[in-house]
C-alpha cells in the first residue's frame, strides 16, 4: 500500500500536483482504491518490461557492434585461428552456429571455437555468427553478425611464368635437372630460372655443366651465375662453364698427371712442406690456367658479336676430383658469391672450399669477365684443396639457393646450418617435398627441381644446386 501511495504521489508531483494536509485522507483512499492498485502495478510490471527489453537489445547491439579480429590467412597455406568467446565476453549466449564457410575450405569447431583449414579462395570472406543470448526466447529469429576474415592470394599465384624466347640465338632451357654417376659416387643437379625472370619472360642466367674424364679418373664439376645487370650473362655464364670442362679435357692427360699423383701419395703418408708446396703449385698452375682459358672464351666471343665483355658478366666456381685408394683429392676454384661446401662422411664438420666475394668489396660481386682479378694480389687465395678418405656430400650452389636457406654468408661455416640444409632438402620443408639421397634413386633429379619451387619472400632469383653425393 506505502508502495502504490509513493508512485501515485511521485507521478502526481511531477505532474506538478501536490497533496496538501487537509486532502490527506482523501488521498490515502484514492490511493487504496483496487483500481488504482492494479493501474499502478500494470504500470510498474510494463516498466519493468521496458527495461529488460532495453538491456536486451542493448546488449545485442553492443554484441553487434563489437570488433572481432581474426589473424589473416593465406590461400594454400593452413589456418588455424580460436574465435575465443569467453575472451570476448559471449558467456551469456545461449545458442550460435557460423554460417558462410562453404567453399572456402574451411570449418569452424564449435567445441574448441577453433576456425581451421587450407584456405581455397582469396578476399574478404564473410563469416555470419548466428547467436541468441540469454533472456531471449527460443522461438526469436536469430541475431546475425558478420565477421570479416582476409584471405590473401597465394604468392606464388601473383607471379607470371613466361616462356623465354626460343628463337633467341642464346637461348636455353629455362629449367634443367640431371642426374648421373660421378667418379665412384652420384651427381644431381637442378637449374631453374628464377620467378623474376619468369615473370616477363626472360631467361634463366645460371648455368653448370660436368664431366667425367675416365682415360684419367678426374671428373670436373663448373657452376656459374650470370649477372642479372648484364644483358648476356645467360651465354656467359653458359661459355664459363663449358671452357673449363674444354680446357680440362685439352690438357689433363696421363703423362703430366704422373708426378702429382706421387706428390698425393707422399702426401697422404706423410704432410711436409715440400708436398704442400708442390700441391699448392700443381692446384694453382692448372686451375688458374682453366679459369683464364674461361675469360678468354668469353672475351674472344665477345668481340666476335661486337659487344662489350661487361654485358657477359657471370661467377664461376669449379672443382676438379679424383678418387685414390687412400681418398679424394679435391681441387676448387671460384670467384663471386656462390660457395662450394664440403661435408664430412659423418656430418659432423664443413668446409667452406672458397671465399665469397661480398663484405671484402664493399658487397660487390667479383666476375671471371674481369680482367682485373687475374693481376689482385687475392688471386691466389681464390684456390681451395682438401685431401679426404670420404665425404657425405659437396655442394656448389647460386646465390638463389644461398641467400634464403643460408642467409648470411657467416652460416655457411656452420655444420649446423648445412644439416638444417639437409633436413630442408629432405622434406622437412613447408611444402614437404622431399629429395630421396637413395644412389639407386633415378628420379632424384624431378625431386631436386620440384623441391627448387620453395617459396621464400624477396628471393626470387635464378637457382642452381649441384650436389656430388
Amino acid at each position: 500500500m506505502e508502495e502504490t501511495k509513493r508512485y501515485i504521489q511521485s507521478f502526481l508531483s511531477q505532474k506538478k500536483i501536490d497533496i496538501s494536509a487537509d486532502k490527506a485522507a482523501l488521498f490515502a483512499a484514492f490511493a487504496s482504491n483496487e483500481q488504482n492498485v492494479n493501474a499502478v502495478k500494470i504500470i510498474q510490471e510494463n516498466q519493468k518490461m521496458i527495461m529488460q527489453n532495453w538491456i536486451l537489445k542493448n546488449r545485442i547491439d553492443d554484441i553487434l557492434t563489437q570488433t572481432v579480429s581474426i589473424p589473416n590467412g593465406t590461400v594454400n597455406k593452413k589456418y588455424e585461428a580460436k574465435i575465443d568467446f569467453n575472451t570476448l565476453g559471449w558467456n551469456d549466449f545461449i545458442s550460435f552456429e557460423i554460417k558462410g564457410l562453404e567453399n572456402t575450405g574451411l570449418i569452424f569447431d564449435e567445441k574448441d571455437e577453433l576456425l581451421f583449414g587450407i584456405p581455397i579462395i582469396s578476399g574478404d570472406l564473410k563469416i555470419t555468427l548466428l547467436f541468441r543470448i540469454e533472456g531471449e526466447a527460443e522461438d526469436t529469429v536469430l541475431n546475425e553478425k558478420i565477421i570479416t576474415l582476409i584471405i590473401n592470394p597465394d604468392p606464388k599465384s601473383l607471379w607470371k611464368n613466361i616462356e623465354s624466347d626460343q628463337k633467341d640465338p642464346f637461348w636455353k632451357p629455362d629449367n634443367q635437372a640431371v642426374t648421373a654417376q660421378f667418379l665412384d659416387k652420384n651427381i644431381v643437379i637442378a637449374s631453374k630460372r628464377g620467378r623474376s625472370h619468369a615473370n616477363k619472360g626472360s631467361f634463366r642466367e645460371d648455368d653448370y655443366a660436368f664431366k667425367n674424364l675416365k682415360e684419367i679418373g678426374w671428373s670436373i664439376l663448373a657452376v656459374s651465375d650470370g649477372a642479372g645487370s648484364a644483358s648476356l650473362s645467360r651465354k656467359g655464364s653458359n661459355l664459363a662453364c663449358n671452357s673449363v670442362i674444354e680446357y680440362f679435357e685439352d690438357n689433363l692427360n696421363a703423362e703430366n698427371l704422373k708426378e702429382f699423383d706421387q706428390v698425393l701419395i707422399e702426401h697422404h703418408y706423410k704432410v711436409t712442406d715440400e708436398t704442400s708446396k708442390k700441391i699448392s703449385r700443381f692446384v694453382y698452375d692448372n686451375l688458374s690456367k682453366a679459369a683464364h682459358f674461361a675469360h678468354q672464351k668469353i672475351e674472344e666471343f665477345a668481340i666476335t658479336n661486337e659487344t662489350d665483355l661487361k654485358n657477359f658478366h657471370s661467377t664461376l666456381i669449379f672443382t676438379l676430383i679424383k678418387k685414390y685408394d687412400f681418398g679424394y683429392a679435391i681441387l676448387t676454384f671460384g670467384v663471386g658469391d656462390c660457395p662450394i661446401g664440403l661435408l664430412n662422411k659423418d656430418l659432423t664438420e664443413i668446409k667452406l672450399m672458397n671465399w665469397l666475394d661480398v663484405g671484402d668489396f664493399g658487397g660487390g660481386t667479383r666476375f671471371i669477365t674481369m680482367p682485373e682479378i687475374f693481376q689482385s694480389d687475392k688471386f691466389s687465395t681464390r684456390f681451395g684443396f682438401k685431401l679426404v678418405d670420404d665425404f657425405s656430400y659437396l655442394m656448389l650452389m647460386t646465390d638463389g639457393i644461398y641467400d634464403p636457406k643460408f642467409v648470411v654468408e657467416a652460416n655457411l661455416e656452420k655444420v649446423e646450418k648445412w644439416n638444417e640444409f639437409l633436413e630442408d632438402l629432405k622434406g622437412k620443408n613447408e611444402e614437404g617435398i622431399k629429395v630421396d639421397f637413395d644412389k639407386e634413386n633415378t628420379d632424384i633429379a624431378n625431386q631436386l627441381s620440384a623441391w627448387m619451387d620453395f617459396w621464400s619472400p624477396g628471393n626470387h632469383d635464378d637457382r642452381t644446386l649441384a650436389i656430388i653425393y
